[in-house]
């Protein structure tokens, strides 16, 4: 039954909420694009890690010193995540989504562009990984805000039954932002010579971003702001210090959030990060042959990623995740074995798999089980700091994984209880989640 006014017209909340539904593919595919281009940023760090940053940013120390510096490098952008998650989020429940959004995006965009131009060592000494750290700090501060707006975003916008599925398009982006960088990493390692991609090649992508960027923050400046965040600026119900209100009522789902990301993030920085570098010292591979398991790893994301989502909205999210997590400890020990053959066929169905099943069953519902975990005033605060504090622990995976297997004597072995144990954490979290609102069609599974 409809409901108008004295003067026969629609209430604003009904015209704002069909505004909302009309526009809600729209927002889910610029969340899409806006995070695709965040990630592409935030991962052609990482493989330039593994490929390149030892050498050229730690020129005077052993190979094995050397990658583990880069891989502490690499961390320090998981270190920045909960700030940035801490800062945006607070701006974000404070000033709304949108213009969070923005504001990430362009950061991001600059100090990767300036990654491209950084010289090295053997150009300004010790003062190029300095610089590397500082840029790399601005990163994880960019992408620590970014999560959280993009998927409330399109959470918010979608409501109802749908937003495992719409809120899987964010998701997607971080498929579709790895499947760039490493995409053309592998590109750029299969066509130039290893002194030219020493020498200029590994900056290409740096680049690149800048023009991805453009292409992003015109997309992201067309949509509308949340309806839901529309709806509590109407209602005067914004907070002033929302990590405050967040931590006080809140701090159990904030850990919880964290634990989880550890499910999917362990793996995921284990397999697509580490084992790059490991398949090449260990066994001496050329540098593109395991970036091609990571690549056909990406494509699956881009039909496995919305497929879970909707699933999560048919049955729950508890289920579609806690089978994830129970996957990802099954799958440790046939990991191991399928890396350790050496055999490139039995390396590229090991990432598939892993990542294509065990880590997005977890990872696509997980858009949003987190918005479901918090209030709307302290939700931006709440989603990103929890998910993004996993994510400061993830991030130190490679640096981990490196310092066991230098430790086992270059056994694969400790990597796969590494990604078993990242499973454990996040069944025993999945178990204890209840998140404060559920999709209708799922409630009791949620």
């Amino acid at each position: 039954m409809s409901v108008t006014t004295r003067n026969g017209s629609a209430p604003r909340e009904s015209a704002h909420a069909a505004s909302s539904r009309e526009s809600v593919w729209r927002v889910a595919l610029a969340s899409m694009v806006g995070t695709s281009i965040e990630w592409y940023d935030f991962f052609i760090f990482g493989a330039a890690s593994a490929l390149v940053f030892g050498r050229l940013y730690f020129p005077n120390v052993s190979e094995l010193a050397g990658t583990l510096a880069a891989f502490a490098t690499f961390a320090v952008g998981f270190v920045a995540r909960p700030v940035g998650g801490l800062v945006f989020g607070h701006f974000g429940d404070r000033l709304g989504r949108k213009t969070m959004l923005v504001v990430t995006l362009t950061m991001m965009g600059l100090a990767t562009f300036a990654m491209g131009l950084m010289p090295s060592y053997a150009a300004i000494g010790v003062w190029a990984p300095i610089l590397m750290v500082v840029l790399r700090f601005v990163q994880g501060l960019a992408v620590g805000g970014e999560w959280g707006g993009a998927v409330l975003m399109a959470t918010e916008h979608a409501g109802g039954h749908r937003k495992g599925f719409f809120g899987s398009f964010a998701q997607i982006g971080s498929a579709v932002g790895g499947l760039m960088s490493t995409g053309i990493f592998a590109l750029l390692t299969w066509r130039l010579p290893e002194e030219d991609f020493l020498q200029w090649g590994w900056r290409v992508p740096f680049l690149l971003s800048i023009v991805l960027v453009l292409v992003g923050l015109f997309i992201r400046l067309r949509i509308m702001e949340s309806p839901e965040f529309a709806k509590l600026k109407e209602s005067r119900r914004v907070v002033k210090v929302p990590v405050v209100e967040l931590l006080r009522s809140d701090l159990r789902n904030v850990l919880l959030a964290a634990g989880l990301y550890c499910a999917h993030g362990v793996l995921f920085y284990a397999m697509t990060v580490y084992t790059i570098a490991y398949a090449r010292t260990a066994y001496g591979l050329a540098q593109n042959t395991y970036l091609i398991g990571v690549t056909l790893a990406g494509f699956g994301q881009l039909f496995t990623i919305p497929l879970l989502g909707a699933l999560s909205d048919k049955v729950g999210r508890r289920p579609v995740m806690m089978f994830g997590t129970l996957f990802i400890i099954a799958f440790a020990i046939p990991l191991n074995f399928m890396i350790t053959s050496a055999v490139p066929v039995f390396m590229w169905l090991a990432v598939v798999v892993s990542i294509c099943v065990g880590h997005n069953s977890v990872y696509s519902p997980t858009a949003a089980l987190y918005s479901e975990m918090f209030p709307a005033h302290v939700r931006y605060s709440g989603a990103s700091l929890g998910y993004q504090l996993g994510g400061a622990i993830a991030g130190f995976v490679p640096l981990v994984a490196a310092s066991l297997v230098g430790a086992a004597g270059g056994a694969y072995w400790p990597i796969a209880a590494l990604i078993a144990l990242g499973g454990v954490i996040g069944f025993i979290c999945i178990l204890l989640v209840r998140p404060t609102t559920a999709t209708p069609g799922a409630r009791h599974a949620a």
